[in-house]
C-alpha cells in the first residue's frame, strides 16, 4: 500500500507565479495510483473538485472559511478574487482546507475532525509556555485541524496541518501531540494507523513513542501497528515544470 502526503501551497510554484497549478499538482500526485493521499493547503473552492481531478474518493474538511477581511464570503467569490494573482493572494480570500484521497478499493466507514488550536487549549498552553500577547494573537489567527478517516477493515488515516510558528516550535509540537492523542483514543486492537501531513516541526519533535520514524523535514508520515518503509521525499525533478518547482514542499511517501 502506497501512502503519500503533499502540502499543495494553494497550487503555487516556488517561487510563486501568477498562475495556479493546483489541478496539475493533484493529477501529478495521483497519476501512479497511490492508495492514500493526504493533502494540505487546499483552497476551499477546490475541495469538491478533488475527486474528479484525481479519480479517487475525496474527503475534504475546511480549516478556514473564505473571507474578505473579517466577513465570510461565498466559496466561488474566494476563487474569483484569488484568481487575480494566486501567487500573491494565496489563501487571503479562498480559505484553506485539508483532504484525504482514497483509492477505489478502500471503503471509508467513519470521518472525524478535531480542532488543534481551540481557544481553551491556546489559553492554557500560552500560560504554560509564557507566550507574549502578540504571539498568542498570531496563534489564534487561523484554525488548524486534524481529519481522521477509518477505512474498513482496520486502517485509520489521519491528516493534519499544524500551525507554522517559528517563534516557538513547542506550539506545533503541542498541536501534534493533541492530534496523536485524539487518534489514539479511537484506535482498536489490530488497527494499522497512519498520521501524516505538514507537522511544522522537525524530525526530533515529530517522533512519537510507539510510532515509526518520521520524515526528514517538516512533512511527515508516522505509522503504528505495521512496519512501513522509511519515509521517502520526492526529488525536485519529479515536481519540476518549466523550470519551476510545484509547491514549496516536496511530497513524502511510504509503503505499508
Amino acid at each position: 500500500m502506497l501512502i503519500r502526503s503533499w502540502n499543495l501551497f494553494h497550487g503555487n510554484t516556488c517561487p510563486p507565479r501568477r498562475r495556479s497549478f493546483l489541478r496539475e499538482m493533484v493529477q501529478l500526485v495521483t497519476e501512479d495510483e497511490p492508495d492514500v493521499v493526504l493533502l494540505q493547503e487546499v483552497p476551499v473552492w477546490a475541495l469538491d473538485r478533488l475527486g474528479d481531478w484525481s479519480g479517487m474518493e475525496a474527503i475534504g474538511d475546511v480549516a478556514r472559511r473564505p473571507m474578505l477581511g473579517p466577513v465570510p464570503i461565498p466559496v466561488e467569490s474566494g476563487r474569483v478574487l484569488t484568481a487575480l494573482h494566486p501567487g500573491v493572494l494565496r489563501s487571503a480570500f479562498s480559505g484553506q482546507g485539508n483532504a484525504i484521497l482514497l483509492a477505489g478499493q478502500l471503503r471509508p466507514v467513519s470521518h472525524d475532525v478535531v480542532t488543534l488550536n481551540p481557544g481553551s487549549f491556546r489559553r492554557r498552553l500560552s500560560r504554560e509556555l509564557g507566550l507574549p500577547l502578540r504571539r498568542r494573537l498570531a496563534w489564534a489567527k487561523e484554525r488548524r485541524i486534524c481529519s481522521v478517516v477509518r477505512v474498513d477493515p482496520g486502517l485509520v488515516v489521519a491528516n493534519l496541518h499544524a500551525t507554522s510558528f517559528p517563534y516557538d516550535t513547542r506550539v506545533p509540537a503541542a498541536e501534534l501531540a493533541r492530534a496523536v492523542a485524539f487518534v489514539e483514543d479511537g484506535v482498536r486492537d489490530g488497527d494499522v494507523v497512519v498520521i501524516g501531513g505538514d507537522f511544522n516541526v522537525d524530525r526530533a519533535k515529530a517522533a512519537a513513542t510507539g510510532w515509526s520514524a518520521p520524515g526528514p523535514w517538516i512533512d511527515h508520515l508516522i505509522v503504528r501497528g505495521a512496519h512501513p518503509s522509511p519515509v521517502r521525499v520526492w526529488p525536485d525533478d519529479r515536481r519540476r515544470r518549466a523550470g519551476m518547482l510545484l509547491s514549496d514542499h516536496a511530497p513524502v511517501e511510504l509503503d505499508l
